[in-house]
Protein backbone atom coordinates (compact mmCIF):
# COMPACT_ATOMS: atom_id res chain seq x y z
CA UNK A 1 0.00 0.00 0.00
CA UNK A 2 1.36 3.40 -0.97
CA UNK A 3 1.75 6.00 1.78
CA UNK A 4 -0.89 8.74 1.78
CA UNK A 5 -0.07 11.85 -0.19
CA UNK A 6 0.69 15.10 1.59
CA UNK A 7 1.18 18.72 0.61
CA UNK A 8 3.94 19.11 3.19
CA UNK A 9 7.47 19.58 1.89
CA UNK A 10 10.77 18.47 3.38
CA UNK A 11 12.70 21.50 4.60
CA UNK A 12 15.90 19.84 5.81
CA UNK A 13 18.54 17.36 4.70
CA UNK A 14 17.89 14.14 6.66
CA UNK A 15 21.51 13.08 6.16
CA UNK A 16 22.80 15.98 8.27
CA UNK A 17 23.46 15.23 11.94
CA UNK A 18 25.35 17.23 14.54
CA UNK A 19 26.36 17.04 18.18
CA UNK A 20 24.23 19.79 19.71
CA UNK A 21 21.57 17.75 21.50
CA UNK A 22 19.93 14.36 21.60
CA UNK A 23 16.72 16.37 21.19
CA UNK A 24 17.83 17.20 17.65
CA UNK A 25 17.37 13.60 16.52
CA UNK A 26 14.18 12.51 14.84
CA UNK A 27 11.98 9.69 16.07
CA UNK A 28 13.14 6.10 15.83
CA UNK A 29 11.40 4.20 12.99
CA UNK A 30 9.88 1.76 15.49
CA UNK A 31 8.33 4.71 17.31
CA UNK A 32 6.87 6.03 14.06
CA UNK A 33 5.46 2.57 13.34
CA UNK A 34 3.89 2.46 16.81
CA UNK A 35 2.25 5.84 16.26
CA UNK A 36 0.78 4.63 12.98
CA UNK A 37 -0.47 1.50 14.77
CA UNK A 38 -2.28 3.62 17.35
CA UNK A 39 -3.80 5.87 14.70
CA UNK A 40 -7.20 5.40 13.14
CA UNK A 41 -10.57 4.92 14.72
CA UNK A 42 -11.67 6.48 17.99
CA UNK A 43 -10.20 5.97 21.45
CA UNK A 44 -11.37 7.58 24.69
CA UNK A 45 -9.51 10.81 25.37
CA UNK A 46 -7.51 12.11 28.34
CA UNK A 47 -5.83 8.82 29.22
CA UNK A 48 -8.86 6.53 29.34
CA UNK A 49 -7.67 4.77 26.17
CA UNK A 50 -6.47 1.20 25.72
CA UNK A 51 -2.86 2.24 25.05
CA UNK A 52 -2.46 4.19 28.28
CA UNK A 53 -4.09 1.35 30.19
CA UNK A 54 -1.66 -1.19 28.72
CA UNK A 55 1.28 1.12 29.39
CA UNK A 56 0.70 0.62 33.11
CA UNK A 57 1.54 -3.07 32.74
CA UNK A 58 4.71 -2.24 30.83
CA UNK A 59 5.76 0.33 33.42
CA UNK A 60 5.20 -2.11 36.28
CA UNK A 61 7.43 -4.60 34.53
CA UNK A 62 10.27 -2.09 34.80
CA UNK A 63 9.49 -0.26 38.05
CA UNK A 64 7.54 -2.61 40.29
CA UNK A 65 3.96 -3.68 40.92
CA UNK A 66 2.92 -0.40 42.55
CA UNK A 67 4.32 1.91 39.85
CA UNK A 68 1.89 4.14 37.98
CA UNK A 69 2.69 6.22 34.89
CA UNK A 70 1.24 9.61 34.07
CA UNK A 71 2.22 10.59 30.51
CA UNK A 72 2.93 14.29 29.95
CA UNK A 73 4.05 16.49 27.06
CA UNK A 74 7.65 17.34 27.99
CA UNK A 75 10.48 17.07 30.49
CA UNK A 76 9.97 20.39 32.23
CA UNK A 77 6.32 19.52 32.65
CA UNK A 78 7.24 16.13 34.09
CA UNK A 79 9.60 17.69 36.62
CA UNK A 80 7.21 20.45 37.66
CA UNK A 81 4.30 18.05 38.10
CA UNK A 82 6.42 15.49 39.96
CA UNK A 83 7.91 18.05 42.34
CA UNK A 84 4.53 19.63 43.04
CA UNK A 85 3.20 16.19 43.92
CA UNK A 86 5.72 15.73 46.72
CA UNK A 87 5.94 19.23 48.23
CA UNK A 88 3.71 21.50 50.24
CA UNK A 89 3.20 25.15 49.30
CA UNK A 90 5.98 26.06 51.73
CA UNK A 91 8.25 23.26 50.57
CA UNK A 92 11.74 23.33 49.07
CA UNK A 93 13.75 20.96 46.90
CA UNK A 94 17.46 20.34 47.39
CA UNK A 95 19.34 19.85 44.11
CA UNK A 96 22.74 20.33 42.53
CA UNK A 97 23.52 23.86 41.41
CA UNK A 98 24.02 22.49 37.88
CA UNK A 99 20.74 20.54 37.90
CA UNK A 100 18.49 20.86 34.87
CA UNK A 101 15.60 21.99 37.08
CA UNK A 102 17.77 24.90 38.23
CA UNK A 103 19.58 26.05 35.08
CA UNK A 104 17.57 24.89 32.06
CA UNK A 105 13.88 25.13 32.85
CA UNK A 106 13.37 28.88 32.83
CA UNK A 107 12.53 28.99 36.52
CA UNK A 108 9.47 26.79 35.91
CA UNK A 109 9.79 24.68 39.08
CA UNK A 110 9.74 27.84 41.19
CA UNK A 111 7.46 30.07 39.09
CA UNK A 112 4.95 27.44 37.98
CA UNK A 113 5.45 24.82 40.67
CA UNK A 114 5.41 27.30 43.54
CA UNK A 115 8.35 25.73 45.34
CA UNK A 116 11.86 26.81 46.32
CA UNK A 117 15.06 25.27 44.96
CA UNK A 118 17.92 25.00 47.47
CA UNK A 119 21.04 24.45 45.40
CA UNK A 120 24.40 22.91 46.27
CA UNK A 121 27.63 23.39 44.28
CA UNK A 122 29.04 20.04 43.10
CA UNK A 123 32.36 19.31 41.37
CA UNK A 124 30.89 16.68 39.04
CA UNK A 125 27.15 17.38 39.07
CA UNK A 126 26.49 14.65 41.65
CA UNK A 127 24.91 15.06 45.06
CA UNK A 128 26.15 13.18 48.11
CA UNK A 129 24.71 12.89 51.63
CA UNK A 130 27.33 15.38 52.82
CA UNK A 131 26.40 17.89 50.13
CA UNK A 132 22.70 17.46 50.86
CA UNK A 133 23.38 18.38 54.49
CA UNK A 134 24.49 21.86 53.40
CA UNK A 135 20.83 22.69 52.75
CA UNK A 136 19.03 20.10 54.88
CA UNK A 137 18.15 22.17 57.92
CA UNK A 138 15.61 24.64 59.28
CA UNK A 139 12.47 22.51 59.13
CA UNK A 140 10.90 24.41 62.01
CA UNK A 141 12.08 27.84 60.86
CA UNK A 142 9.11 29.68 59.37
CA UNK A 143 11.51 32.18 57.78
CA UNK A 144 13.02 29.48 55.52
CA UNK A 145 11.43 27.29 52.88
CA UNK A 146 11.14 23.78 54.31
CA UNK A 147 13.42 21.14 52.72
CA UNK A 148 11.05 18.33 51.75
CA UNK A 149 12.56 16.70 48.66
CA UNK A 150 15.96 15.81 47.24
CA UNK A 151 16.03 15.87 43.44
CA UNK A 152 18.87 14.47 41.37
CA UNK A 153 19.31 13.71 37.68
CA UNK A 154 20.50 10.47 36.16
CA UNK A 155 22.56 11.25 34.13
CA UNK A 156 23.65 14.58 35.56
CA UNK A 157 23.87 17.74 33.50
CA UNK A 158 27.63 17.16 33.33
CA UNK A 159 27.21 13.71 31.82
CA UNK A 160 28.23 11.82 34.94
CA UNK A 161 26.39 8.76 36.19
CA UNK A 162 25.42 7.79 39.73
CA UNK A 163 26.16 4.21 40.73
CA UNK A 164 23.47 2.13 42.40
CA UNK A 165 25.26 2.50 45.74
CA UNK A 166 25.48 6.28 45.35
CA UNK A 167 21.75 6.53 44.73
CA UNK A 168 20.99 4.23 47.65
CA UNK A 169 23.10 6.44 49.93
CA UNK A 170 21.21 9.56 48.80
CA UNK A 171 17.81 7.94 49.27
CA UNK A 172 18.59 6.48 52.67
CA UNK A 173 19.99 9.80 53.87
CA UNK A 174 17.04 11.81 52.54
CA UNK A 175 14.49 9.40 54.00
CA UNK A 176 16.34 9.43 57.30
CA UNK A 177 15.84 13.18 57.41
CA UNK A 178 12.15 12.86 56.58
CA UNK A 179 12.52 13.96 52.94
CA UNK A 180 11.35 12.32 49.73
CA UNK A 181 13.43 11.69 46.60
CA UNK A 182 12.71 12.69 42.99
CA UNK A 183 14.79 11.41 40.09
CA UNK A 184 14.98 13.44 36.88
CA UNK A 185 15.38 10.54 34.48
CA UNK A 186 15.47 12.34 31.15
CA UNK A 187 18.46 10.12 30.29
CA UNK A 188 17.85 7.28 32.73
CA UNK A 189 18.13 4.77 29.89
CA UNK A 190 21.66 5.94 29.13
CA UNK A 191 22.69 5.47 32.75
CA UNK A 192 21.21 1.99 32.93
CA UNK A 193 23.00 1.08 29.71
CA UNK A 194 26.30 2.40 31.06
CA UNK A 195 25.99 0.48 34.32
CA UNK A 196 24.48 -2.58 32.62
CA UNK A 197 21.63 -2.73 35.13
CA UNK A 198 17.84 -2.59 34.73
CA UNK A 199 16.22 0.78 35.31
CA UNK A 200 14.55 -0.58 38.46
CA UNK A 201 18.00 -0.93 40.04
CA UNK A 202 18.36 2.86 39.90
CA UNK A 203 14.83 3.73 40.99
CA UNK A 204 12.27 1.68 42.91
CA UNK A 205 14.78 -0.96 44.05
CA UNK A 206 16.72 1.70 45.98
CA UNK A 207 13.71 3.62 47.27
CA UNK A 208 13.24 6.55 44.86
CA UNK A 209 9.74 7.96 45.43
CA UNK A 210 8.90 9.59 42.11
CA UNK A 211 10.50 9.60 38.67
CA UNK A 212 10.44 11.83 35.60
CA UNK A 213 10.97 9.28 32.83
CA UNK A 214 12.43 10.52 29.56
CA UNK A 215 11.34 9.44 26.11
CA UNK A 216 12.20 12.26 23.73
CA UNK A 217 15.97 12.06 24.20
CA UNK A 218 15.89 8.32 23.55
CA UNK A 219 14.02 8.08 20.28
CA UNK A 220 10.46 9.21 21.05
CA UNK A 221 8.76 11.85 18.90
CA UNK A 222 7.34 13.68 21.90
CA UNK A 223 6.29 12.96 25.45
CA UNK A 224 7.68 12.04 28.85
CA UNK A 225 6.07 10.44 31.87
CA UNK A 226 5.86 10.97 35.60
CA UNK A 227 6.16 7.56 37.24
CA UNK A 228 4.88 7.36 40.81
CA UNK A 229 6.88 4.73 42.67
CA UNK A 230 5.74 5.46 46.23
CA UNK A 231 2.00 5.97 46.11
CA UNK A 232 1.81 6.79 49.81
CA UNK A 233 4.04 9.84 49.27
CA UNK A 234 2.26 11.34 46.26
CA UNK A 235 -0.96 13.28 46.26
CA UNK A 236 -3.44 14.29 43.58
CA UNK A 237 -1.31 13.50 40.52
CA UNK A 238 -4.26 13.57 38.12
CA UNK A 239 -5.31 17.02 39.29
CA UNK A 240 -1.76 18.39 39.27
CA UNK A 241 -1.15 17.14 35.73
CA UNK A 242 -4.29 18.89 34.48
CA UNK A 243 -3.60 22.07 36.47
CA UNK A 244 -0.08 22.16 35.00
CA UNK A 245 -1.42 21.94 31.42
CA UNK A 246 0.22 18.55 30.89
CA UNK A 247 -2.89 16.44 30.27
CA UNK A 248 -2.93 15.28 26.64
CA UNK A 249 -6.35 14.78 25.10
CA UNK A 250 -5.02 12.22 22.61
CA UNK A 251 -2.83 10.53 25.20
CA UNK A 252 -2.70 7.26 23.29
CA UNK A 253 -0.02 8.80 21.07
CA UNK A 254 2.26 9.44 24.04
CA UNK A 255 1.55 6.11 25.69
CA UNK A 256 2.14 3.98 22.62
CA UNK A 257 5.60 5.48 22.22
CA UNK A 258 6.58 4.37 25.71
CA UNK A 259 5.16 0.95 24.99
CA UNK A 260 7.35 0.74 21.89
CA UNK A 261 10.39 1.86 23.87
CA UNK A 262 9.86 -0.26 26.96
CA UNK A 263 7.94 -3.39 26.02
CA UNK A 264 11.11 -5.01 24.73
CA UNK A 265 14.60 -3.52 24.42
CA UNK A 266 14.34 -0.49 22.13
CA UNK A 267 15.09 1.82 25.07
CA UNK A 268 18.31 -0.09 25.72
CA UNK A 269 19.39 -0.39 22.09
CA UNK A 270 18.96 3.34 21.56
CA UNK A 271 20.81 4.25 24.75
CA UNK A 272 23.69 1.89 24.04
CA UNK A 273 24.15 3.31 20.56
CA UNK A 274 24.30 6.89 21.87
CA UNK A 275 26.70 5.91 24.66
CA UNK A 276 28.99 3.95 22.35
CA UNK A 277 29.21 6.86 19.94
CA UNK A 278 30.11 9.20 22.81
CA UNK A 279 32.93 6.84 23.80
CA UNK A 280 34.14 6.75 20.21
CA UNK A 281 34.02 10.55 20.08
CA UNK A 282 35.94 10.84 23.34
CA UNK A 283 38.63 8.46 22.13
CA UNK A 284 39.04 10.47 18.95
CA UNK A 285 39.13 13.78 20.80
CA UNK A 286 41.75 12.57 23.28
CA UNK A 287 44.13 12.06 20.37
CA UNK A 288 43.86 15.72 19.33
CA UNK A 289 46.56 17.86 20.92
CA UNK A 290 45.23 20.94 22.67
CA UNK A 291 41.73 19.62 23.41
CA UNK A 292 40.88 18.82 27.03
CA UNK A 293 38.03 16.54 28.08
CA UNK A 294 36.54 18.05 31.23
CA UNK A 295 34.44 15.29 32.81
CA UNK A 296 34.37 11.49 32.74
CA UNK A 297 32.49 10.33 29.64
CA UNK A 298 29.99 7.96 31.22
CA UNK A 299 26.92 8.23 29.00
CA UNK A 300 26.20 10.11 25.76
CA UNK A 301 27.81 13.50 26.49
CA UNK A 302 31.36 14.75 25.97
CA UNK A 303 32.41 18.02 27.61
CA UNK A 304 35.60 19.58 26.29
CA UNK A 305 37.69 22.75 26.34
CA UNK A 306 39.43 24.11 23.25
CA UNK A 307 40.38 27.47 21.72
CA UNK A 308 37.53 29.86 21.14
CA UNK A 309 38.38 30.52 17.50
CA UNK A 310 38.46 26.80 16.76
CA UNK A 311 35.02 26.38 18.33
CA UNK A 312 33.53 29.10 16.15
CA UNK A 313 34.96 27.56 12.99
CA UNK A 314 33.76 24.10 14.00
CA UNK A 315 30.25 25.41 14.64
CA UNK A 316 30.02 26.51 11.02
CA UNK A 317 30.44 22.87 9.99
CA UNK A 318 28.69 20.99 12.82
CA UNK A 319 25.98 22.11 15.21
CA UNK A 320 26.88 22.09 18.91
CA UNK A 321 26.72 24.50 21.83
CA UNK A 322 29.03 26.34 24.15
CA UNK A 323 28.72 25.16 27.73
CA UNK A 324 30.79 28.03 29.15
CA UNK A 325 31.69 30.45 26.38
CA UNK A 326 34.12 32.49 28.47
CA UNK A 327 36.14 29.40 29.38
CA UNK A 328 35.95 27.81 25.94
CA UNK A 329 33.93 24.84 27.23
CA UNK A 330 31.61 22.96 24.89
CA UNK A 331 29.20 20.05 25.08
CA UNK A 332 28.95 17.41 22.38
CA UNK A 333 25.93 15.10 22.53
CA UNK A 334 25.43 11.79 20.75
CA UNK A 335 22.02 10.35 19.89
CA UNK A 336 20.49 7.00 19.06
CA UNK A 337 21.00 7.81 15.37
CA UNK A 338 24.61 9.02 15.62
CA UNK A 339 26.82 6.85 13.42
CA UNK A 340 30.50 5.96 13.41
CA UNK A 341 30.86 7.96 10.21
CA UNK A 342 29.33 11.00 11.94
CA UNK A 343 31.85 10.76 14.77
CA UNK A 344 34.84 10.10 12.55
CA UNK A 345 33.94 13.02 10.26
CA UNK A 346 33.68 15.36 13.23
CA UNK A 347 37.00 14.23 14.71
CA UNK A 348 38.68 14.71 11.33
CA UNK A 349 37.37 18.27 11.09
CA UNK A 350 38.42 18.94 14.68
CA UNK A 351 41.97 17.81 13.93
CA UNK A 352 41.99 19.97 10.81
CA UNK A 353 40.83 23.08 12.64
CA UNK A 354 43.18 22.56 15.58
CA UNK A 355 46.11 22.30 13.17
CA UNK A 356 45.36 25.67 11.57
Amino acid sequence: MNPPKTDAKRHHDPAVRGFASDNYAGAHPEIMAALALANGGHQVSYGEDEYTDHLQQVIRGHFGASAEAFPVFNGTGANVVALQAVTDRWGAVICAESAHINVDEGGAPERMGGLKLLTVPTPDGKLTPELIDRQAFGWDDEHRAMPQVVSFAQNTELGTVYTVDEIRAIVEHAHGLGMLVHLDGARLANAAATLDVPMRALTNAVGVDILSLGGTKNGALFGEAVVVLNRDAVRHMKHLRKLSMQLASKMRFVSVQFEALLAKDLWLRNARQANEMAQRLAEGVRAVHGVEILHPVQANAVFARLPHDVIERLQKRFRFYFWDEAAGDVRWMCSFDTTEDDVDAFVAVLKEEMAR
